[in-house]
């Protein structure tokens, strides 16, 4: 589903398969990869090891043999030269996608399950400025849960920021503005990554909510 809000030439696998059921259905890991789980929940891993199944996929789809792909510092996915990309997982959805830096300076992927945010999330997350069109968002798509686009986008919206500063980036840091078209607009509160001797003042990216989830993607050209 993800592939519909991404523009063409990036590579994307995803699975709706069940957990654990996913995981197990999964190639092993490497050494690296392993290690860096082992002391992590069961369900943790079986969630690295399902996500990390659907960034072969796409790996495979670009024609690159698949490598260990051990987070960084922050949990940030690392990927091998020449790629840029990024994972998501949620309840019974996970997905991975991958294109040429070439073309991209960056990507930022996320997946909800389209359910109300906790108590008290919303007021952490959101801006004063943001709340007022939640309400015209599900007049416009009854059923969708808002509260829960905008937390999705404001994670995407990071996933695109991290790989171009390697700074973390509160979700008050960000102003978006969201539309029932589904697309969205984020405007950085902070400075934003130089890139190619420009700032960057902040980031466009598309929304989709379907099959009981919601869906973020930005991609970030190189032009």
């Amino acid at each position: 589903m993800i592939e519909r809000i991404l523009p063409d030439g990036v590579a994307v696998a995803e699975s709706t398969a069940q957990l654990p059921a996913a995981a197990a259905e999964a190639p092993e890991l490497f050494p690296e990869e392993q290690a860096h789980i082992a002391a992590s929940v069961p369900l943790r891993q079986a969630e690295f090891r399902a996500v990390r199944a659907c960034a072969r996929r796409a790996l495979a789809a670009l024609g690159r043999p698949a490598v260990p792909l051990v987070p960084g510092p922050r949990g940030e996915p690392r990927w091998p030269d020449g790629l840029v990309g990024s994972m998501t997982h949620c309840a019974d959805y996970r997905a991975a996608a991958l294109a040429p830096a070439a073309g991209l300076l960056s990507l930022g992927i996320d997946a909800e399950s389209d359910l109300p945010l906790p108590e008290g999330v919303l007021e952490a997350i959101g801006r004063p400025e943001e709340l007022p069109q939640l309400a015209a968002l599900r007049r416009a798509q009854p059923g969708l849960h808002a509260d829960r686009l905008l937390f999705s986008a404001k994670e995407s919206v990071y996933k695109a920021w991290f790989p171009l500063t390697g700074l973390m980036l509160d979700f008050t840091e960000a102003t978006l503005a969201l539309s029932p078209d589904g697309t969205f607009t984020a405007r950085l509160l902070v400075p934003g990554p130089v890139v190619a001797g420009r700032r960057l003042p902040g980031f466009r990216g598309r929304w989709l909510a379907a099959s009981g989830l919601v869906l973020t993607a930005i991609a970030v050209p190189r032009t």
